[in-house]
């Protein structure tokens, strides 16, 4: 199944990916690409993903938290955009590996984060061996490279 046009300028790991929904013309700024997950685990479920290819989030380094920072900030912009606009409902992060079915670093944006069903909160459950939102993320950069 070809993807055409809809994934022209992607990571070539992103565009053969199935669970990945390009039914929509993704949105691209600045080295960034958002779009709806295939499998929505909240009303509002985007994944933002760096148009460069880049490993999964234990793989960051330091230098990588003003990445993190900037697909924050496009989850953020992809809700307002969508007429979403109560921030504090809302839950952003990563799966943690060996948790993870897509081998291109994505940023996980979910909101209502009230409105998550069962499964979803399982999945995307904080504090977890699986999951870990964007702000524990960064902290874990600042952290393990402040120790070594």
């Amino acid at each position: 199944m070809g993807l055409g046009n809809r994934a022209q300028g992607l990571p070539r790991a992103v565009q053969g990916c199935p669970r990945l929904d390009f039914a929509k013309t993704p949105r691209k700024s600045e080295g960034l690409v958002c779009f709806r997950d295939i499998r929505p685990g909240a009303p509002h479920h985007y994944l933002v993903v760096p148009i460069e290819h880049m490993g999964n989030c234990k793989t960051l380094k330091k230098e990588h938290i003003p990445l993190v920072e900037k697909m924050m900030e496009a989850g953020k912009n992809i809700l307002q955009r969508n007429n979403f606009t109560d921030l504090n409902d809302i839950r952003m992060g990563f799966h943690w590996p060996p948790f993870c079915s897509i081998s291109h670093l994505h940023l996980h944006v979910l909101a209502p984060a009230s409105h998550l069903g069962f499964l979803s909160r399982m999945i995307y459950r904080t504090n977890s061996y699986w999951f870990i939102t964007a702000e524990q993320l960064i902290e874990r950069l600042q952290t393990e490279n402040t120790a070594s």
